[in-house]
């Protein structure tokens, strides 16, 4: 068996994001694991399933693990903390790097709408994969991750309501209103300076 010397790539952190994506895509791909990340593998439903696969399907299923596997350390190793606390409880390659591509963090021109639905799209997509997720933990996590224009509205929120009597959609309708308060004011404060 021949030794291969893998590449040095710099650890992953908030600066270098794009450079760190080619530069593992360019990794993973070299070592044919590339289009195993991009489109992922189906996993059995249940082990009853599994069970019922014939002896050439385990053996591929048993190596496009261990593929995976592999892909998903690469990916590990070369992320900092941060990024690692982020991606750690990923089951697969694919949604590691689902979850690099698409922090849970809101754009500054997200709508609340929008926002609560990619959240909910990821958060969906952790529960598939075996995450215990409750609504609490999700609705702290909008909160933490909102864009600066509602740092006002999150105190009030944190401070009135216990959030495991409220749902996710009440929550998100609050949010919704102040962001109608805000873009109102916005609008009256532009109109108002063209009037003069």
């Amino acid at each position: 068996m021949a030794n291969m010397i893998q590449p040095q790539i710099p650890k992953l952190i908030k600066t270098n994001c794009d450079n760190w994506s080619i530069q593992m895509k360019v990794l993973l791909g070299s070592q044919d694991l590339w289009e195993l990340v991009e489109n992922g593998y189906t996993e059995p439903e249940s082990p009853a399933a599994e069970v019922t696969l014939t002896a050439t399907q385990k053996n591929e299923l048993k190596e496009v693990r261990k593929r995976d596997k592999n892909a998903l350390f690469l990916i590990f190793q070369d992320v900092d903390e941060s990024v690692f606390e982020k991606i750690f409880n990923a089951m697969s390659s694919k949604e590691a790097w689902e979850i690099y591509k698409n922090p849970i963090k809101m754009k500054a021109t997200e709508s609340i709408s929008d926002y609560f639905s990619r959240v909910q799209t990821i958060t969906n997509q952790m529960k598939r994969n075996g995450e215990a997720i409750n609504d609490v933990r999700i609705m702290e996590k909008i909160l933490m991750t909102l864009d600066s224009k509602f740092k006002y509205i999150i105190p009030a929120i944190q401070e009135s309501k216990d959030l495991s009597e409220v749902s996710i959609d009440e929550l998100q309708g609050s949010l919704q209103a102040y962001e109608q308060y805000i873009n109102i004011s916005s609008n009256q404060k532009e109109n108002l300076e063209q009037a003069l």
